[in-house]
């Protein structure tokens, strides 16, 4: 992209020049090399002040050496992230432990926090724990006081809405949940038409478990969702992803869809926000941590499929595992890496500055320090090119 700008090729042509190439990784146009920041961490052993005990679904097991169950309930798991403009940040927690059946003690919650890059820490603010007091939720939940659990829905994307509310995509319907500010459930689950986890309990699944709604975009003009599976629709092709589109004004989806292609069908995806009314950030990821970790890349995906081969066209933003830290904020090395099994958190700071954050999986990932259980780390990065974002996601 750098080498089409500087013989004078615009920007919009660029991108068109760049997806008629083939649909390989090699011939993807691509960003330079991304610099790290700012780094933070909030340590893994971080607990919900006063919460209900958590964990003791896990049989006892000790994990990177940490014994559960946990006198309080563990901060962890981001899966999702909205910035709040005063460097404050939502973060979702997923669905615990895992799955449903060791996750019924783990309260759904989205937590506030402030990362400080100067002291290389992060605030833990407060939060609100997710809720369905009026009853939208058609089947029996995990406690009868109505809080939601993590054997109840995994959460694993959110966007807030410009009213307030929160919209969040789940796994096991897989479901769009919409919240109110305060995190009461505000109306019922909203199914994907044709498409089932195996823990809906509709039945009939075509989905893999945990496969569901990994991403969730929201338009500039907030009239539009996009949400983006994590896993293959049963009969799709290998690796292709269904991009749904959402209209928060009809609440109804419309039919269309667009499909986002792995670099390989054994990736997954982390997360997917808009960058205006036509792209997108998509962490795509491979399943290795630590020493075992090589494909952890963020991509600018584009729905209008410029070379017409029906899948979205991608330019490589950001390699992950090939980030310069000539300042050494990350270490000693003047090459980060972010080596985590699951990466599920981006944000867009400025026109060429996203936050990243890993979900740490407390207490199973150990892709920093092997046999200790990963912090959540927020790193800032820079990027070579400006993203040209819409105004309304920079504000």
């Amino acid at each position: 992209m750098e080498n089409l700008r500087r013989i004078g090729v615009g920007v919009g042509l660029g991108v068109l020049t760049l997806a008629i190439a083939a649909p390989s990784a090699s011939a993807h146009g691509t960003f330079g090399q991304a610099t790290l920041t700012g780094w933070a961490a909030l340590p893994a052993r971080t607990f919900v002040s006063a919460s209900d005990p958590s964990g003791s679904l896990l049989g006892g097991t000790p994990s990177n050496g940490v014994t559960p169950p946990f006198d309080d309930q563990p901060i962890q798991g981001f899966s999702g992230i909205v910035r709040n403009g005063d460097g404050t940040f939502e973060v979702l927690s997923d669905n615990g432990y895992g799955n449903k059946a060791n996750s019924a003690d783990f309260v759904l919650r989205i937590h506030r926090v402030a990362p400080d890059y100067g002291k290389k820490t992060v605030d833990v603010l407060g939060g609100i724990n997710l809720t369905d007091p009026n009853s939208f939720v058609p089947f029996p939940l995990t406690r009868a006081d109505r809080v939601l659990t993590g054997s109840d829905f995994d959460v694993e994307s959110i966007q807030r809405a410009k009213d307030g509310s929160y919209w969040i995509g789940d796994e096991f319907g897989p479901w769009l949940l919409h919240f109110d500010r305060a995190g009461r459930l505000l109306q019922a689950p909203i199914p994907l038409p044709d498409v089932r986890a195996p823990e809906n309990p509709a039945g009939n699944p075509n989905l893999n478990s945990s496969k569901g709604f990994e991403g969730l975009a929201q338009s500039p003009d907030g009239r539009k969702l996009y949400a983006l599976l994590e896993g293959i629709v049963a009969g799709d092709p290998a690796g292709a992803l269904r991009f749904n589109e959402f209209d928060t004004v009809k609440q109804q989806y419309t039919g269309k869809r667009y499909v986002y292609q792995l670099e390989d069908p054994a990736n997954a995806i982390g997360d997917a926000i808009a960058v205006d009314e036509d792209r997108f950030l998509v962490i795509e990821r491979d399943n290795g941590q630590g020493a075992t970790a090589v494909f952890k890349r963020i991509y600018l995906a584009d729905k209008r499929d410029r070379n017409r081969d029906g899948k979205m066209d991608k330019t490589l933003v950001a390699d992950l595992m090939n980030l310069a830290d000539p300042r050494h904020l990350g270490g000693t090395s003047n090459v980060f890496t972010f080596p985590f099994t699951t990466i599920e958190d981006v944000v867009i700071l400025d026109d060429r500055t996203l936050g990243v954050v890993n979900d740490n999986n407390f207490p199973f990932s150990s892709g920093r320090t092997p046999g200790q259980p990963d912090n959540n780390e927020f790193i800032t990065i820079r990027l070579t090119d400006s993203l040209h974002a819409d105004k309304r996601f920079l504000n």
